[in-house]
């Protein structure tokens, strides 16, 4: 048998071994290096060879690398490039350009950023990230799921990039604490849940919110409203009404609030209050105020009630929380009855009277001994508008009702629409409507107008046909 085919073989094996043959074949391996990884091998995406020497760089890549560099630093991506470039040449990696980019990327990802969420970050095509368990993460495009070519290691891996997202915040997730809400750098919004309360292992979901704020022409030209509705609710903020925007989850609340914001006057005082800051005010009089969870003891929680009652003490023009789940609801009505007017929130609910019902569970949330009548008083004095948003089944958002709330009647708030979207078909799956005014005039139309602002009765529909 000859050598070059007893190295095809293995060699040393069978029943035909000759010893000069297998002392030539034990001498040629030694003299033979191993060759190195090439491209083919290390390149699969999902290959265990890959993910061997992604570890393996970024290992020595953390042991050598100077502790007492800043990652925020600018130097500090140059000085990962060069020690990258060193690791390889040492260990004779040779890799193609892209496979070496696609490395470099990776490992820089787990080192400075959230690895495998870096590249679903940069894509500004995806408005939500969701991770249940470290093998499947699913993203949101247009409205619609699916799931990402991405995965974690194991639970360990989300964990260490979950502590990279609430460390700087001072915020802690843990078995005794399974669940934080957390915010990104660019302000995307991040809710997580660990075991044991998350049985498929740790989940987070992240809001993204895009790097240019949207603005009213962009809902407009996303065919959430139309230009007569927005120079309402223009109007509405300007004249200091109080507006609740209600709506599920994901239906586009935030953003919605983040426009209404936009259009309280520069030399007004703001006041936020949110959970998670996540509101984009551009204004330059804005005080951002954000709640703070128990510590490890239990100790030092700061609420959204409480900050709601200490911004009462600072002046605020305007008060703007980022949303009402549960005692400070009733503070948030009784800033509204005592001259705060124009404040702004959100809701969840399923409709503008599912709104008021859920404003007065959260009022009796806070714990004070209040008839319903008098807690239906204070909604129907302080609460002016409610504009609602769904998420339609086509993945699009859309304002489908615009609310008035007028007054008492007995022991009923009476409400009348002014704007409601008509759904006129279905087409390839895309629904086909438009928000249409009702031909009805709000009884708050005196506190527009007295505020210098003149709005024609065609916004109404007001001599003007709806077909």
């Amino acid at each position: 048998m000859s050598l070059l085919r007893r190295i095809e073989r293995g060699g040393g094996q069978g029943g035909d071994n000759d010893p000069q043959e297998d002392s030539k074949l034990a001498q040629m391996r030694r003299r033979t290096p191993v060759p190195p990884p090439t491209s083919t091998t290390v390149g699969r995406p999902d290959g265990s060879n890959y993910l061997d020497l992604k570890l393996r760089v970024q290992n020595k890549l953390l042991a050598e690398l100077d502790s007492s560099v800043d990652p925020r630093s600018p130097e500090v991506r140059a000085t990962i490039q060069e020690l990258f470039s060193t690791i390889l040449s040492e260990e004779s990696i040779v890799l193609a350009r892209a496979e070496r980019e696609r490395l470099f990327d990776a490992v820089v990802a787990e080192i400075l950023g959230f690895g495998p969420l870096e590249p679903l970050l940069a894509d500004d095509t995806i408005t939500e990230i969701m991770v249940n368990g470290p093998k499947n993460i699913y993203i949101e495009r247009a409205g619609n799921l699916s799931r990402a070519n991405v995965t974690f290691e194991d639970d360990d891996h989300v964990l260490r990039v979950l502590d990279r997202i609430v460390a700087p915040l001072g915020r802690r997730i843990d078995e005794s604490s399974p669940m934080v809400d957390a915010r990104l750098p660019d302000g995307s919004r991040v809710n997580a849940v660990i075991r044991p309360i998350a049985l498929c292992g740790p989940t987070i979901t992240i809001r993204k919110f895009s790097k240019r704020p949207f603005t009213i022409e962009d809902l407009i030209r996303f065919g959430s409203l139309t230009p007569e509705l927005g120079e309402f609710m223009r109007s509405c903020v300007i004249a200091k009404l109080n507006i609740i925007v209600s709506g599920g989850t994901g239906s586009g609340k935030t953003t919605l609030l983040n426009v209404l914001s936009g259009w309280i006057p520069n030399d007004e005082r703001i006041v936020t209050i949110e959970n998670a800051a996540e509101l984009q005010l551009r204004q330059e009089h804005v005080v951002s105020l954000e709640s703070r969870p128990p510590n490890i003891e239990g100790r030092g929680e700061i609420s959204i009630r409480d900050l709601v009652v200490n911004a009462l003490r600072m002046r605020p023009d305007r008060i703007v929380v980022g949303e009402c789940r549960s005692g400070e609801a009733l503070d948030m009505l009784q800033a509204m009855n005592t001259g705060h007017d124009g404040s702004l929130t959100t809701a969840h609910s399923n409709s503008p009277r599912d709104t008021l019902a859920r404003l007065e569970v959260m009022c009796l949330m806070a714990g004070m001994d209040l008839p319903v009548r008098a807690i239906r008083e204070q909604i129907a004095s302080a609460v002016n508008v409610i504009i609602h948003q769904e998420r339609m089944r086509d993945g699009t958002r859309k304002i489908v009702k615009v609310t008035e709330v007028q007054g008492m009647e007995g022991d009923i708030i009476t409400m009348s629409d002014i704007f409601e979207f008509e759904q006129t078909g279905l087409e390839a799956g895309k629904v086909i409507g438009r928000i249409r005014p009702t031909g009805l005039r709000p009884k708050f139309i005196d506190k527009i107008e007295q505020a210098g602002i003149r709005l024609p009765p065609s916004v109404f529909g007001i001599g003007v046909s709806r077909y």
